[in-house]
């Protein structure tokens, strides 16, 4: 494998161990802010990457399917009857266990009134209590939450909520390199100066013992909302609102943090006799955070998820409507991958290039002007953030190229002392999305690295890095994202454990470049009908993905063609060997395949069924994997 050739900085100190995959790569400069398992990642390149300043290079993926059963395939016929769509159809809610017409009815009809009762949660009832008591004694309150989308969106929720019943609030952000993550000693003694007497903080929280402990000497209260995996021993909170605790019996375990924040409120508005419509308004947030944050798109996600891009299409709030018309998608139909890939890197931005509270006061806005000024700021912040992005990345993949002779480990640890902490999370999604390892990238500050770790597929990152812990001074996240804080002068003995961590529990098939396939079908069952029930299946996301279909044995009839800025893509129009339907389909980066295409031979594909945005009547294939047919 050749890389790009990019000189290393003479300051950089670089650990890297790395394992060569025998497939060939996409190398891939784009704008993905967190990171995605990789079946769910791989379908979202194709068709929102590409053209200028974007590189690529060709992978061949490992297809997974299996056909179904007899018994699998007469089910799907009888549910399919039943709720007049195709056993193709029929199959798909099948594979995700919804079996009968009643289910099938609650997954295409999300309703508000199937939310769990946000008293099931731990501690639920002492954290709507503590609040009562404050907004009673007319104490001050702190709504504090992290940098980063989901963050921002919980504090955004939280407080444009309670202000509507209690003006004696405020909210904070910390400052990512002033502070750093979570809950700072700068914070409370804010919070202190300012009068508050109980803080509510999102997103974070789960492990600051020592830093809740110093608020509680000084008087402030803490009630945490956070989802992230706590330790044995918790905060001294008067409420931990978090459903992985071991002890919590709330039944849905996935919730984001702004998802813990709006159940926090529904309890609150409940027990207040106030009307859950007073909720509605605030559910785009929900489904911003639920998208960016890469949460399972199932059960109590998927209908705040349905319901808040409901509202992001009809009536979103001030802030995110500002954030839709600076990024030009005001007009057509929004998607979650719209929010992943365009609306939750602005609202990212400005947390990872100067302070998150930025992306708060623009969600909060009331002002149309207003919030569309605040808009144009944060999207100058996206646009640095790229730049330094796309340059951090080559330099990383500059090393990679010098180091790989490097082959025998199974992950990878890097770090450079002028790298950007905002962006260090990025890096590392860029690395294990090229090379399908374990990632870890640091930066320094002071005597201390700081990194941000990305995983694989059915990999634990926060376990790995959780079994060097007596070498951290701080660290948190969940199972494929997790951030650290460690003194420089152990990151190599940190590296060398990691790194035998990994070797000792991944999996080869871990690190292979998987696409699953849901169906194999013909071009005749295509139809705009098939493509408008699929529809129904969204919103998309982990756990949910969006079907990928794939064809055997079809032709080129004759008139696709590379197109793009830099010739990387191909336009298509394809015809099966079962009928004489033509299929137009876009792929994108795999204009290697062009000559393969035009030699009329045969080959497979595999691919999603869109809507032509051009062309609102037609029906075209999203390609992404296109290979030789075998037989």
């Amino acid at each position: 494998m050749s890389l790009l050739p990019f000189l290393l900085p003479r300051k950089s100190l670089i650990y890297l161990f790395w394992v060569a995959n025998k497939s060939y790569f996409y190398l891939f400069l784009g704008n993905l802010e967190k990171f995605l398992p990789k079946h769910f990642l791989l379908s979202f390149y194709f068709r929102n990457f590409g053209g200028r300043n974007k590189k690529i290079i060709k992978m061949h993926f490992k297809w997974n399917y299996e056909s179904p059963t007899p018994e699998q395939q007469k089910a799907a016929e009888e549910l399919g009857a039943k709720l007049n769509i195709s056993p193709v159809l029929a199959h798909l809610l099948i594979k995700r266990e919804i079996t009968t017409e009643s289910a099938a009815k609650r997954f295409f009809r999300p309703q508000l009134s199937d939310l769990i009762n946000p008293f099931l949660m731990k501690d639920m009832d002492i954290a709507v209590d503590r609040l009562n008591d404050a907004m009673g004694r007319k104490e001050r309150i702190l709504v504090y939450g992290d940098y980063d989308v989901d963050g921002c969106t919980a504090v955004a929720l939280v407080y444009k909520f309670l202000q509507q019943f209690y003006s004696n609030i405020d909210y904070y952000i910390p400052d990512r390199y002033d502070e750093g993550y979570g809950v700072s000693k700068k914070g409370i003694d804010f919070a202190h100066q300012t009068g508050v007497k109980l803080i509510i903080i999102l997103d974070c929280g789960i492990k600051a013992i020592q830093e809740i402990e110093y608020a509680k000497s000084l008087g402030i209260d803490f009630i945490i909302c956070d989802h992230h995996v706590p330790d044995d021993v918790m905060p001294p909170a008067v409420a931990i609102l978090n459903p992985k605790r071991p002890d919590d019996p709330f039944p849905f375990k996935h919730l984001c943090g702004c998802g813990v924040g709006f159940k926090f409120m529904q309890a609150f508005a409940k027990n207040n006799n106030i009307p859950f419509s007073r909720l509605i308004p605030l559910l785009d947030f929900c489904a911003v955070s639920i998208a960016a944050d890469i949460v399972p798109v199932v059960d109590e996600n998927r209908i705040l998820a349905f319901h808040g891009l409901k509202l992001l299409n009809t009536n979103p709030s001030i802030g995110l409507k500002s954030i839709i018309d600076i990024c030009g998608l005001n007009g057509r139909e929004l998607s979650m991958s719209d929010i992943v890939f365009k609306i939750g890197p602005r609202i990212n931005a400005s947390g990872r290039m100067e302070n998150g509270k930025l992306s708060v006061d623009l969600l909060v806005e009331r002002d149309y002007s207003s919030a569309l000024r605040m808009a144009r700021h944060i999207n100058e912040y996206n646009e640095q953030r790229k730049d330094i992005d796309k340059q951090m990345t080559e330099e990383a993949n500059g090393i990679v190229s010098r180091l790989e002779s490097m082959k025998h480990n199974s992950s990878i640890v890097l770090y450079d002392e002028g790298w950007k902490k905002g962006v260090i999370g990025i890096v590392a999604s860029r690395l294990t999305e090229i090379y399908f390892r374990p990632t870890i990238v640091l930066t320094r500050d002071g005597d201390m690295a700081t990194g941000s770790a990305r995983s694989v597929t059915g990999f634990d990152i926060y376990s790995a890095i959780k079994s060097c812990r007596d070498l951290l001074l701080n660290f948190g996240g969940h199972t494929y994202a997790a951030g650290l804080t460690l003194k420089w002068d152990k990151v190599r003995e940190f590296r060398d454990r990691f790194q035998h961590y990994v070797e000792e529990h991944i999996s080869p098939q871990q690190t292979e470049p998987m696409l699953n396939i849901d169906a194999e079908i013909d071009f005749k069952d295509i139809t705009k009908h098939l493509q408008a029930d699929l529809k129904r299946f969204s919103p998309f996301g982990p756990c949910n993905q969006k079907p990928i279909f794939c064809t055997n044995r079809v032709y080129d009839y004759g008139t696709s063609k590379v197109v793009g800025r830099e010739q990387e893509h191909i336009k298509l129009e394809l015809v099966d060997s079962k009928s004489s339907t033509v299929l137009n389909g876009i792929a994108f980066g795999q204009s290697a395949a062009a000559r393969y295409i035009k030699s009329k031979r045969s080959f497979d594909i595999a691919f999603t069924i869109e809507e032509n945005i051009f062309k609102k009547n037609q029906v075209q294939l999203q390609i992404e994997d296109i290979r030789p047919n075998e037989g």
